[in-house]
């Protein structure tokens, strides 16, 4: 295909990302120093004297797409604001299988309202909500891995 009828994202990002990685998987190595040079990253000796290229590959994506930079940007950017759930979303988050709502203790009720404020002062309640859990085989734990 000729380059004006690919997509943008394909133009703009991804054509990027692919001339890097074959450039350092190729070890070429004045590609690579221009693209290192243009980006304005600084690439230790280390990194690019390493025998395996994915190193390499790995020193220059982190310094120039660093991912918890991306992941925050993003949950910052396309999460909604815990100031705009809404209360019955709030008592859907609160009861658990097919308990409902007016079936849980007062003070758990009361927490509803708190839930809905998103309060920093220091009097409010600290709310925390795991929203996934994954079993882990206790000998996959750190504390259980032999030394």
């Amino acid at each position: 295909q000729s380059k004006g009828k690919k997509p943008l994202f394909v133009q703009l990002v991804l054509d990027n990302i692919w001339n890097l990685y074959e450039s350092v998987m190729k070890r070429d190595k004045e590609k690579i120093e221009k693209i290192v040079t243009s980006l304005g990253l600084k690439i230790g000796a280390r990194e690019s004297r390493h025998a395996d290229p994915k190193v390499h590959l790995n020193a220059i994506c982190s310094q120039w797409l660093p991912i918890s930079e991306a992941v925050l940007s993003m949950v910052c950017n396309k999460l909604p604001s815990p100031l705009d759930i809404t209360a019955e979303r709030v008592e859907k988050l609160m009861c658990v299988g097919a308990r409902t709502f007016d079936s849980l203790p007062p003070e758990t009720q009361e927490l509803k309202n708190a839930f809905l404020k998103c309060s920093s002062e220091p009097t409010a309640p600290v709310i925390v909500f795991v929203s996934k859990m994954f079993p882990v085989d206790a000998k996959a734990l750190p504390h259980n891995k032999p030394r």
